[in-house]
């Protein structure tokens, strides 16, 4: 009690000693204004007031100052003070402005705003290439609450979630601060150094909050908001926005700021809606609230997203600079409701200060080594925009909870509660010991049964153990799995023993080994829920399957950035199998289904391949090209650039087989990427290429397969690794071949644009693929189809209709495709 009671005093004294110029700030009501920008007259030193209208301005030098108040839709203040001692004290009452047509000739055939805003648009590249390269320091912070949240979320217990609940089950489940200095080159690098990074309830993680994650500038074309959305002032804005001038005013140096709201030509195109302030003559941005909705953004558990941008200008440099920005969002998913808001406020400008590409690397952010382990001295000393009571409060709380909740008497406590055992723990039962770090435990999942027709009726069960060591960093993790076929009357069982070394190079060894029934394609492209229904409705067994007994050893590093190698060695033994049942739901007639050979439908009881033995070794690389990446202090996350694609190498060789025609090498490659086309939608491909060499007799399982889909279901995002109308085995070879996958998702570009069509915020797809070996004949798939399909924000469902080419005309199908994510 006594540490708390301290704990507490220390908080207020150092806020105190801190808050150098403090105050309140208010309305004429006497009601507090939240987001009110304060800054130093010509400079970009300054806060904002947070939400209960408190702010705090750190300045250590006595002297005389002239301080700025600007808030949207209120007049601006200014106040000289002289300062001789601190803290020094000031409360501000902003008065609402008047924002007048009275000056303005309004034209019924053609709003003036739309003239106002083609020069914003004709000036959008000038001002965008004012700022070549700027250096500022940034802060923000994070807060998301939750509302009468649910005990349990599909039979699983919520918990108090950290803490963060009170009795009404809603709180903050989220908060978070980061401080940082930020460096920008036109157009697009941005290198972030975090100094200080506070998570409430969590001392030692690091919050996700950065500048790279707000980093939405409207004089670009689009917005990386989610989904690429279009700006209010980009080239082809009048192709989506409507403009209406609301009215002028002037800001506190006399310039003429126009007031323009603008609405969406269609409801679903990504776009926003909201108000832009532009500056007369200049045709700067002056200010930005602007709402965007779920749909609107692709994001389909947000109801809808408001983000407020506020501007300052520099006589010296002529740049208006962005200088605080919010953004508010309320959720709701899964009977989850909720609301938070990223705070952004950027300080000590230093722009055009000829830094060049050689002052960036594919590092984009970096931790400094005790960023997460400042005190609240240190916080309460440089945090600009002040704490609410309820983020204080949340603060307190939470960091007692974390000292108690990580002491081994609580702990044990806690273990001793979930370690019960219990008829619901029958399908599935966790051990584990927090304060060591370990879990061990044993799952039978219901959709582990299942059924095809080499083994008949299946069921699974798996038994697990993990340890973890310095947060996650390294672990080892054991697991194995048993399988029972009912028909064949075999038990089958495989294992797995994994360390990872460290989260830097994120190197990994695994050895693992066992006996399964394996899919002639190592890609697995038959879903064995798929199959199950496929076979036991539709009497179609695609599925294929061998007896592999095995012992691998597999490793993966990072060697450099961008640069992963895989290498492996693995002992094989290879048996065919044979299908044991007939069994289906509505016919029991003996010759009801294929063979389970793939090479013949009908060769019932004769072998695709002989039994042996073999050794096979791999080796692989993974080259993302222009990888970035976050550094923190003993981790490194890779950051996936869209400008760049990504090289596969590879080379297998099979070798010491029990037969030594089956012996053989082959090389390979592929290349993919996703970008996107600014507002035209995302544009996916996957190119593959490779050969073998003494191969002309090998098994038929290390030919190379490529992934049919003759259920014509798929559970896939995308299509870009499989041929929808394609025979599973059919092309598949032991000599030179090329597979590429082409596929546009116009994102509502074209659809949105359509009557009636638009207001269902269906996607257009379209995709092409084409395959080629030597002897089989250029084979090619053509598809259009409809995604997004569904209502309200469940839009799970995907529909194509696709046709096959071969010599001509092969056949036509339609696949649908399940989405969850």
């Amino acid at each position: 009690m006594t540490k708390k009671l301290l704990s507490i005093f220390l908080v207020a004294f150092t806020t105190l000693l801190s808050a150098q110029i403090k105050g309140n700030i208010t309305d004429q009501n006497n009601d507090a204004l939240p987001f009110v920008n304060i800054l130093i007259e010509n400079t970009y030193k300054g806060t904002t007031s947070n939400d209960d209208g408190h702010y705090e301005l750190n300045i250590s030098t006595p002297k005389t100052y002239t301080i700025v108040y600007s808030y949207l839709g209120y007049k601006t203040v200014k106040k000289t003070i002289t300062v001789e001692k601190f803290p020094f004290e000031l409360n501000i009452t902003l008065a609402e402005e008047s924002v007048s047509l009275n000056e303005v000739v309004i034209d019924s055939e053609n709003d003036p705003a739309n003239a106002i805003m083609r020069q914003a648009i004709a000036q959008r590249q000038a001002n965008l290439d004012k700022i070549n390269s700027f250096k500022a320091d940034f802060y923000s912070r994070g807060l998301i609450k939750i509302k009468d949240a649910p005990e349990k979320i599909m039979g699983q217990d919520v918990g108090d979630l950290g803490g963060g609940l009170d009795s009404t089950r809603s709180g903050i489940i989220y908060l978070s601060e980061t401080i940082s200095k930020i460096q920008f080159l036109n157009p697009d690098k941005l290198k972030e150094k975090i100094t200080a990074s506070k998570i409430s309830g969590d001392s030692n993680g690091f919050s996700f909050n950065s500048a790279l994650d707000v980093d939405f500038n409207f004089y670009n074309s689009t917005i990386s908001f989610g989904n690429e959305i279009i700006s209010p002032i980009a080239n082809n804005a009048f192709g989506y926005y409507r403009y209406k001038l609301e009215g002028v005013f002037y800001d506190d140096r006399g310039n003429l700021i126009n007031k323009v709201k603008v609405t969406p030509k269609r409801k679903n195109d990504p776009v926003f809606s909201g108000f832009i302030y532009i500056v007369e003559d200049q045709w700067d941005i002056f200010a930005i609230e602007l709402d965007i909705t779920g749909v609107q953004a692709r994001i389909p558990m947000v109801d809808v997203i408001s983000l407020q941008q506020s501007f300052s200008y520099s006589e010296s440099d002529d740049i208006w600079a962005q200088i605080s920005q919010s953004i508010d969002f309320k959720y709701a998913l899964f009977g989850i409701k909720g609301e938070g808001r990223f705070t952004a406020v950027y300080s000590n400008y230093e722009f055009n200060t000829g830094l060049t590409r050689k002052d960036f690397s594919r590092e984009i952010v970096a931790y400094e080594k005790e960023a997460n382990k400042k005190d609240s001295i240190f916080w309460n000393t440089i945090r600009p925009v002040p704490l609410t009571s309820e983020e204080r409060t949340d603060y307190l709380r939470k960091d007692s909870i974390q000292i108690l909740r990580e002491s081994k008497p609580y702990l044990d406590s806690i273990d001793g509660v979930n370690n019960k055992f219990n008829l619901n723990k029958v399908l599935g039962y966790t051990y584990q010991n927090s304060h060591k770090d370990y879990r061990l435990g044993y799952s039978i999942p219901i959709l582990g049964v299942q059924f095809n027709t080499v083994q008949g009726y299946t069921a699974k069960a798996n038994v697990f153990y993990t340890k973890n060591y310095d947060d996650f960093n390294r672990f080892f993790r054991a697991s194995g799995d048993i399988q029972y076929g009912f028909s064949d009357e075999r038990l089958r069982a495989t294992g797995s023993l994994t360390y990872k070394f460290n989260s830097i190079s994120n190197s990994f060894l695994s050895l693992s080994g066992g006996v399964s029934a394996e899919q002639f394609n190592p890609s697995n492209p038959i879903s064995p829920l798929i199959n199950s229904v496929s076979t036991l409705f539709f009497e179609d067994n695609y599925i294929k399957l061998y007896d592999k007994s095995y012992a691998a050893l597999n490793y993966s590093e990072e060697l450099f950035n961008g640069f992963r190698l895989y290498a492996g060695l693995s002992y094989e033994r290879r048996k065919a199998l044979f299908n044991t049942t007939n069994q289906t739901f509505f016919n029991d007639e003996h010759d009801t289904y294929t063979s389970n050979n793939p090479l013949s439908e009908t060769a019932f009881g004769i072998a695709p391949f002989e039994t042996h033995h073999i050794i096979r070794g791999n080796i692989d690389a993974r080259i993302n090209f222009g990888q970035e990446y976050l550094s923190y202090p003993d981790a490194k996350y890779n950051v996936g650039n869209d400008d760049y694609p990504t090289l596969y190498l590879g080379y297998e060789k099979g070798f010491g087989a029990t037969n030594s025609d089956y012996n053989f090498d082959q090389i390979k490659a592929s290349l993919r990427q996703s970008f996107n086309i600014r507002d035209k939608g995302r544009l996916m491909y996957n190119l593959k290429a490779g050969t073998f060499f003494n191969a002309d007799d090998i098994a038929f399982m290390d030919y190379q397969h490529f992934n049919g889909n003759q259920t014509h279901t798929s559970f896939d995002g995308n299509y870009t690794n499989v041929f929808n109308n394609l025979d599973y085995y059919s092309a598949s070879t032991n000599d030179a071949y090329f597979e590429g996958h082409v596929e546009h998702d116009f994102n509502g570009f074209l659809l949105g644009k359509m009557p009636l069509l638009n207001k269902l915020n269906f996607n257009l797809v379209v995709g092409a693929h084409l395959l080629a070996t030597p002897d089989f004949k250029p084979y090619q798939e053509y598809s259009v189809g409809l995604d997004n399909i569904g209502w309200g924000k469940w839009r799970l469902l995907r529909v194509d209709y696709l046709r096959s080419y071969q010599s001509g005309f092969q056949s036509d199908a339609i696949v649908f495709g399940l989405k969850f994510f």
